[in-house]
């Protein structure tokens, strides 16, 4: 080096670091923002010019982004191209776990589906994780998969991929993460679980492009995703959101988790399908949930008095569980997944009847509830974006590895 010249090892790995951060900065705000023009990533990221050109040309070389197309037809000047995601090849792959059976989804940058499929799996853990395993290793079929993000209802270190209780699988101190990783082929990408409600929280935010919000998942059990200024809030032990166990339900009811009177037992989906098909109805006889969910909200719709009840006494424990959440954590939103998604239209004005009722009415007004899009699927495309994650936080260092 000549006499006098000033270089710094350190200086050039910093820079190297806010490089690629700066480059997970640009993938992320298009995933929430949706395809813009360069113009438009230097007036919201407020980077030089020259810096985003450099960005955007670099995510172009690794095939994230792809620029064409005029971002408008008939305006003045000349037409600047739309930058917007690509990556079709590179794939999170979600898993969801749930009684009786098993889903995997691959979805590439864009939030695509190239892999979708569920099989039944009955047994204890060792049965239902070798049925998963065979599905990952179809999914890992689907194209360059980068992660596996397992989803599953209970109380889940993030951590290790251990699940310590889960009420509607009947599972206790499980190793989720590990144990379908031992059971792939050597050089599978790494695999990690997570609460369901947790991930469908991540999945909601993902589809909305938003950062601020509460998930509440309907199915096998009842739980809740609280994400804040895009962070999942886990809390000091981990497991925040296990609302599902609140001593809001039938007074005196035994629930599985060895307490009684919990919220689940009268909001989960196989309390709701109690109340609204008992076992005699025809209902009971469909295959799979989504399916009698359909058949019930037909019947809703054509005014079943039992159905309709039913959605009436759910809709007041859940804006019960809902107001509670609402005073304590005062969301911008909270969105409705699983089945309660699918009788939103009279769920929503149940719920916030109770909000009005039971809630401080500063946090109602400003309040957003909604029925999540994903309907059943919030939690296994969940994962699948969780899986993606590091990709949109460094996608340089992700694919160099």
């Amino acid at each position: 080096m000549a006499r006098g010249a000033r270089f710094s090892y350190g200086e050039v790995a910093r820079r190297d670091v806010i490089r690629r951060s700066n480059l997970g900065l640009v993938l992320r705000h298009i995933r929430a923002s949706g395809p813009c023009v360069r113009g438009r990533l230097v007036e919201d990221m407020g980077l030089p010019k020259a810096t985003v050109s450099t960005l955007v040309g670099e995510l172009i070389d690794l095939g994230l982004l792809a620029e064409g197309g005029p971002a408008s037809v008939g305006a003045v000047g000349r037409p600047s191209p739309v930058v917007r995601l690509a990556g079709a090849g590179h794939l999170g792959v979600g898993v969801e776990i749930v009684p009786g059976g098993a889903r995997a989804v691959a979805l590439d940058l864009s939030g695509e589906t190239a892999f979708d499929r569920s099989v039944a799996a009955a047994g204890g853990p060792d049965e239902v994780l070798d049925a998963v395993a065979d599905l990952v290793g179809a999914a890992l079929g689907a194209g360059h998969v980068l992660g596996i993000t397992v989803a599953a209802p209970g109380q889940i270190d993030w951590q290790t991929g251990v699940l310590g209780y889960s009420a509607p699988l009947g599972w206790s101190d499980v190793d989720l993460a590990g144990g379908i990783a031992a059971r792939l082929p050597a050089g599978a990408p790494p695999v990690r679980a997570d609460n369901d409600a947790r991930l469908g929280a991540v999945g909601e935010c993902a589809r909305l492009g938003t950062a601020d919000l509460v998930y509440l998942t309907g199915g096998a059990g009842v739980g809740a995703g609280v994400v804040v200024g895009g962070e999942v809030l886990r809390g000091g032990l981990g497991f925040a959101g296990e609302i599902g166990h609140l001593p809001i339900g039938p007074a005196g009811r035994a629930c599985p988790c060895g307490r009684s009177g919990c919220l689940e037992l009268a909001a989960s989906l196989p309390a709701f399908l109690d109340l609204a098909a008992p076992p005699d109805d025809a209902v009971h006889a469909l295959a799979g949930p989504e399916r009698r969910v359909a058949e019930l909200r037909a019947r809703a719709r054509a005014g079943d008095p039992r159905v309709l009840a039913a959605v009436d006494a759910v809709a007041g424990v859940l804006g019960l569980g809902v107001s509670m959440l609402v005073d304590v954590l005062s969301p911008r939103a909270v969105a409705l997944g699983g089945y309660f998604g699918a009788f939103a239209e009279w769920l929503v004005p149940g719920v916030r009847a109770v909000l009005a009722e039971r809630a401080i009415a500063g946090q109602v007004a400003g309040l957003d509830l909604w029925a999540s899009g994903s309907g059943f699927a919030g939690p296994v495309t969940g994962a699948a974006q969780d899986a993606l994650e590091p990709l949109f936080t460094d996608p340089a260092g992700v694919l160099s590895a």
